[in-house]
């Protein structure tokens, strides 16, 4: 159904020349859901997007086909791709807040496709619109219709999108990371969904993910790239059981999981959560019968009830629940950003500090790394400006960064070496507690394994205290000495 053949693309951008997708060719049958594994700038995203017709201005295409159903896509002008667009191929994005238009009503944006598409009656689409969100398992689909994308829980979102791709039931579905974002148990959720409409429609799914234990739940099939190559395909069972380059070997040995922690590195914990160790630790952090809510209109919605526990320095703290169970409230609270609360939160160290989830977003695009980590020493204060370029090297070097990044833009560095600039920015005030909110859930699963490594040492090297935000339990397992569950408005240690 699809055949992609001798696919080779390059970027383009101040007279600089990249290899991004180099002789790619793989074939996809009806009803077959192939998955695309790789690290971070190996193509696969490239190669879906071009398959799509959404490549961007600078990607150029060297040579190669596309094939769907007989029809070169490569040799189709604007206003025929947008034809296929929607019709014969549907695509989900891994964050939906991003992709769905946030000004429009959900039930609008899922009438778009109908209206380019058919010529369906406005009573017609209404009824395909909801037979669609059915289909997606969105319940209240006339209540959801009036509804906007952020008036919509994460899981919810990443529904309504898939919705959008599926309501002209197209013969392919491309799916691009859709579940990084999310918990495990909606992850889980997605990916049945997924497996439901590809044995009901018989859709073609294309499935892109640096998440190895998800492709293995989900395809048939996969595909390896490395550096824009194709280096290994074959069957689930094959790939995963019998891996044959050393690439595919080392993806496959850097999947986190919950046996990874050897017995010897589990740190011992009293019922205080004072380590056992030669150092006495103190405490970073105390919540003390803390009640949260939320404004809706004159109501107030109580978020978290008598949540109360404490933070010590040197220690690693996980903080898990599942999509609107809180994590995020508790964060707010503890970072000072949520002012509607009752009880008590009681920092011991000076400025305690963010890492995100995506450090793309989180740093400004139009400084230099040297900027962006001298900013919180400017905020400070004390410094001349030769000392603060001296930390800002120096802490380069700590996050295991070359000093020549320091007169770089982060649209120049890789997912994984920008967010090694985040943890840097988060440690030039020599803070001793950090929040970081899932840091490596965009990560692919070999940069991931750097970074656990980089928290774990600096953990060591500082004694700095990590509250860490994850939906990843085997990260968690890996990587915490403690963990906080948030469920049904409490937090259990």
């Amino acid at each position: 159904m699809l055949n992609v053949e001798h696919l080779s693309i390059h970027f383009e951008e101040r007279g600089k020349r990249e290899d991004a997708v180099k002789n790619v060719s793989f074939q996809l049958a009806d009803g077959e859901i192939l998955g695309i594994v790789g690290e971070s700038g190996s193509g696969k995203t490239m190669t879906a997007l071009t398959i799509a017709g959404l490549k961007k201005p600078y990607a150029v295409i060297d040579g190669g086909s596309v094939w769907l159903d007989g029809m070169d896509l490569l040799k189709l002008d604007d206003a025929q791709m947008r034809s296929v667009q929607g019709a014969q191929i549907g695509m989900i994005f891994q964050e939906p807040m991003s992709a769905l238009n946030p000004t429009m009503k959900i039930g609008k944006q899922l009438e778009e496709v109908l209206i380019l598409h058919t010529k369906l009656s406005k009573e017609e689409r209404r009824n395909k619109v909801f037979a669609a969100m059915e289909d997606v398992e969105l319940r209240n689909p006339g209540e959801l219709y009036d509804k906007y994308p952020h008036e919509l829980s994460g899981g919810m979102r990443q529904r309504a999108m898939l919705a959008a791709a599926i309501v002209c039931r197209p013969k392919l579905l491309i799916a691009d990371e859709p579940t990084t974002a999310l918990d495990v148990q909606t992850q889980d959720g997605i990916l049945e969904l997924l497996k439901k409409l590809n044995q009901k429609y018989g859709m073609s799914i294309l499935f892109i993910s640096h998440n190895l234990r998800v492709v293995e739940k989900l395809c048939g099939r996969v595909l390896v790239m490395k550096s824009g190559e194709v280096v290994e395909e074959g069957s689930v069972e094959g790939i995963f059981g019998n891996p044959q380059t050393e690439y595919t070997k080392e993806l496959i040995a850097a999947i986190p999981t919950a046996c990874g922690k050897n017995e010897g590195d589990k740190s011992t914990v009293d019922e205080a959560g004072m380590e056992k160790d030669m150092w006495e630790p103190r405490k970073v952090l105390e919540v003390r019968n803390l009640n949260a809510y939320y404004r809706e209109g004159r109501a107030r919605r109580q978020i978290l009830q008598d949540v109360s526990f404490a933070l010590y320095e040197g220690e690693i703290v996980g903080l898990v629940g599942e999509s609107g169970s809180g994590k995020t409230t508790l964060c707010k609270c503890v970072l000072g950003l949520l002012k509607d609360y009752e009880g008590e939160v009681i920092h011991h160290t000076k400025r305690p500090q963010m890492i995100f989830q995506d450090p793309y977003g989180s740093l400004n695009p139009r400084k230099t790394i040297g900027w962006i980590l001298e900013e919180p020493l400017k905020v400070q204060g004390g410094f001349t400006k030769e000392e603060r370029k001296r930390k800002a090297e120096e802490m380069l070097e700590r996050v295991h960064l070359p000093k020549e990044f320091y007169k770089r833009y982060p649209r120049e560095l890789s997912g994984g070496q920008r967010q090694r600039v985040s943890i840097a920015t988060a440690l030039m005030t020599g803070t001793k507690f950090i929040l970081a909110d899932e840091p490596l859930s965009a990560l692919d699963v070999t940069v991931q394994a750097q970074m656990i490594a980089l928290l774990k040492e600096l953990q060591e090297k500082e004694k700095i205290c990590y509250l860490f935000v994850s939906h990843d339990l085997d990260v968690v397992h890996m990587l915490c000495d403690r963990v906080l569950r948030v469920e049904k408005k409490q937090v259990t240690v």
